[in-house]
């Protein structure tokens, strides 16, 4: 079904959460008991306070953090959105995630809500450097000022542009695919009800239920993201 829906669909956009990046092995940040907030604090670590008070803290847990996604990359799914994107299956992608999967496996018209691992910046002069800083632990600017991954920390608004361009695909699209998301908080839950308010179809594709399968035309839970979309892609090159 996903598949028919693909091929009928004019303008589809999709979003992905958390359970993308977990098909990688990066671990997510709110599940009980494994998530990564269930072990870090993210007031100490993950916030502006940590980059001015807790500093040595903030650059050790970013470091783990850039190493992890080096380590991982992303996966079949990935690479297969990049092709729909290609083929103009799909407009764009909106992502929760910050390791950047979505642009190394090659699409272009990403909308990282959050920020990206992928680079550092200085917080005193702006000046952008390659995440490779990280891995020699260099974490100064050449004018003195410290440098932090460009990912949106607790206590900072989600970046504008994003934000806008995220809006203006939900309210277009005709066609609106979850991926790897809860939708519990806002404004993951925003998105795809902005969508199905403008007449696009809503599909959910994730582990565990979320708050509006409901309102989904097409729901598939407890099933990896990878899988479905190889299926989807294998019929889709059958239809053509």
């Amino acid at each position: 079904m996903l598949a028919d829906l693909l091929k009928e669909s004019k303008r589809a956009i999709v979003y992905t959460g958390a359970g993308m990046s977990t098909e990688s092995g990066l671990p997510d940040f709110r599940s009980a008991r494994t998530g990564m907030w269930e072990m870090e604090d993210p007031s100490k670590v993950a916030s502006v306070t940590a980059l001015n008070q807790h500093v040595e803290r903030f650059f050790q847990f970013y470091k783990k953090r850039v190493l992890a996604a080096k380590e991982a990359g992303p996966h079949e799914g990935h690479r297969i959105l990049a092709n729909w994107e290609e083929q103009g299956l799909i407009s764009g992608i909106i992502t929760q995630n910050v390791d950047g999967f979505h642009t190394i496996a090659g699409s272009e018209n990403v909308m990282e809500l959050h920020g990206t691992l992928r680079n550092v910046h200085c917080e005193s002069c702006g000046k952008v450097y390659s995440n490779d800083r990280y891995e020699r632990d260099e974490f100064y600017c050449e004018c003195g000022g410290k440098l932090r991954p460009s990912v949106v920390l607790f206590g900072e608004m989600l970046p504008e542009e994003a934000f806008l361009q995220a809006i203006f695909e939900s309210e277009k699209g005709d066609l609106f695919i979850v991926l790897g998301s809860s939708l519990t908080v806002s404004p993951a839950n925003q998105f795809p009800m902005l969508a199905k308010e403008h007449g696009a179809k809503l599909v959910i594709i994730n582990m565990e239920e979320t708050m509006l399968d409901d309102m989904a035309d097409l729901v598939v839970n407890s099933r990896k993201i990878g899988e479905v979309l190889r299926e989807a892609n294998d019929m889709l090159s059958r239809k053509f």
